[in-house]
C-alpha cells in the first residue's frame, strides 16, 4: 500500500462504491455528463465533499459548465477501487449465509470472483452454488497454493474462525473478509475487514429510535396545535 493510498480516508473509500451504483445507474439512463453537485444532491451529501472524494479517483478533470463524463468518471472509479482487476477469493464456511454469498452475481461488478466454497460437513460437500463447488476443508491450503489465491471469505463459526484463519494466511492468504461473529488477529502484512452484523443492527436500532422519538413530538405539537 502506498502512502499516498494511506493518506484517502476510510469515508472516502466507503462512500465510493455509493457514486458508482448512482453514476451506472445514471449510465443506463443515457446520461453523458454530470457534476459534482449533481451526484452530491442526488446522494444528500455535501457537494464540496464529493468534489474532494472525486478528486482522489479521476484521472481527468471535468469540464466547465458541462461536468464530469460519467463513462470517464466510472472507469477512474473502478480502477481507484480496483475493481477492474478480478480477485479469486476461496469462501470458508458454505452454510446459509456463505451459501448466499456464493450465489450473490453483484460481486462480478465489484471484480471479486468466488472459486469455491469449503465446509467440513458432508453433506454439503460435492454441492454447487452458481456453478460453485462446495469442497472439503482439507483441501483448502492446497487450493489456495495451487491457484495463488489471496483473498478469503470467512462465514464460519466462532470456535474454529482464529484457527481456519491462521490456515489461511500460512496457506499464502493477504486480505480476509471475516463475516464470523468472532474477532481475529492477523499479522500487518494481511489485510482485513470484519463485518459486524450486532454493530450494524445496534446503529439502525438507534437511529429509528431516535426517528420515533422525532414523530412522537412532532405528533404531539401537532395534537396541541389542533385543540388550541
Amino acid at each position: 500500500m502506498t502512502n499516498e493510498t494511506v493518506s484517502i480516508s476510510l469515508a472516502t473509500f466507503q462512500r465510493m462504491p455509493r457514486y458508482l451504483k448512482f453514476l451506472k445507474e445514471k449510465q443506463t439512463e443515457g446520461q453523458k455528463y454530470i457534476s459534482s453537485v449533481a451526484i452530491a444532491d442526488a446522494l444528500l451529501l455535501n457537494a464540496a465533499l464529493v468534489k474532494k472524494d472525486l478528486s482522489q479517483a479521476i484521472i481527468s478533470e471535468g469540464k466547465p459548465k458541462v461536468g464530469y463524463s460519467v463513462s470517464e468518471l466510472i472507469c477512474d472509479i473502478e480502477e481507484f477501487l480496483g475493481y477492474n482487476n478480478t480477485k479469486d477469493a476461496v469462501l470458508v464456511g458454505a452454510g446459509k449465509l456463505g451459501q448466499a454469498l456464493m450465489e450473490y452475481k453483484g460481486f462480478e461488478s465489484y471484480g471479486l470472483n468466488i472459486i469455491a466454497g469449503f465446509d467440513v460437513r458432508e453433506e454439503l460437500i460435492g454441492k454447487e452454488i452458481s456453478g460453485k463447488k462446495i469442497l472439503h476443508a482439507d483441501k483448502l491450503a492446497s487450493m489456495i497454493k495451487k491457484l495463488d489465491v489471496k483473498m478469503a471469505i470467512l462465514t464460519i463459526p466462532q470456535d474454529s474462525a482464529q484457527q481456519t484463519t491462521d490456515t489461511l494466511i500460512a496457506s499464502g492468504i493477504k486480505a480476509i473478509w471475516n463475516f464470523s461473529s468472532c474477532h481475529i488477529t492477523v499479522p500487518d502484512n494481511v489485510a482485513l475487514k470484519n463485518e459486524n452484523m450486532a454493530a450494524s443492527l445496534a446503529i439502525l436500532s438507534s437511529q429509528l429510535k431516535e426517528i420515533l422519538k422525532i414523530e412522537a413530538i412532532q405528533e404531539k405539537t401537532a395534537k396541541k396545535g389542533a385543540q388550541s
